[in-house]
């Protein structure tokens, strides 16, 4: 694997990072020399107006997206240099993915899908270390009951604790609240708030909301695949008022 600088403050960070896309009759730009790191220790929302780059910047921080130029670090690691395999082992161990499904498999109980991702790696869990998973989102009294009989909410917070069974360096949350109650969204969004403060791991959530993204320690925004601005602490006002702006200039 090509490490680079461990021991970064950066869990990710994307070096002069552009990407195209040329399957139309245009070519679309995805990013244009974006350089960004998220620290470790802190939560980062991201924001910008359909089709500025928001999805192209989470899947290129996670590796799931071919980039043109530039360099994209996870926890020290080069992405660029790294083979299909070993890109692969690193996103399993590295990076925790949360997604606006909450991608269960109906049939495992909560306990058996947060355990499956290091079993697909090859590694057996122990039931202490899943039942930690689950009692860290509030769920350990549910690690026998399967995705059916639990709310959507308790479905999510049973998917973050998979992406948190391997102590990632880094959660990639998109739209997370997205298909969840306003109650339930918001308890979400609380537990993303409180994984930031480890130390070690960074928490970077794509979303549309001013007020998911009010929980954010720092919202970046994006247009035409372009960094717009930040804010830091920011509130929901605010974030809705850049959004108004940024939407405005892009009509």
């Amino acid at each position: 694997m090509t490490a680079t600088a461990r021991g970064s403050e950066f869990a990710v960070e994307l070096r002069s990072v552009s990407k195209t896309y040329r399957s139309g009759p245009e070519p679309v730009v995805g990013l244009d020399e974006v350089s960004l790191g998220f620290p470790r220790g802190t939560f980062t929302a991201i924001m910008g107006p359909s089709g500025s780059g928001k999805s192209t910047l989470l899947r290129a921080a996670a590796g799931l997206e071919g980039i043109d130029d530039g360099q994209v670090l996870v926890d020290g690691t080069e992405l660029g240099g790294l083979k299909d395999k070993e890109l692969t082992v690193l996103r399993r161990e590295r990076i925790g993915f949360v997604f606006q499904s909450f991608n269960l498999l109906p049939s495992l109980t909560a306990a058996q899908n947060v355990a499956l991702p290091p079993k697909l790696a090859g590694r057996r869990p122990g039931k202490a270390e899943v039942l930690a998973a689950l009692a860290s989102v509030g769920l350990a009294e549910r690690a026998g009951h399967r995705p059916g009989e639990l709310s959507g909410g308790q479905q999510q917070r049973v998917a973050i604790a998979r992406a948190l069974i391997s102590r990632p360096a880094v959660v990639l949350a998109d739209e997370p609240t997205g298909a969840l109650d306003t109650r339930s969204g918001r308890e979400v969004l609380a537990l993303l708030r409180g994984l930031a403060d480890d130390p070690g791991r960074a928490v970077v959530m794509v979303t549309h909301d001013p007020v998911s993204a009010s929980y954010a320690d720092r919202v970046v925004f994006l247009t035409d695949g372009h960094l717009a601005g930040s804010i830091d602490d920011p509130t929901a006002e605010q974030v809705a008022a850049r959004m108004t702006s940024l939407e405005a200039l892009a009509c």
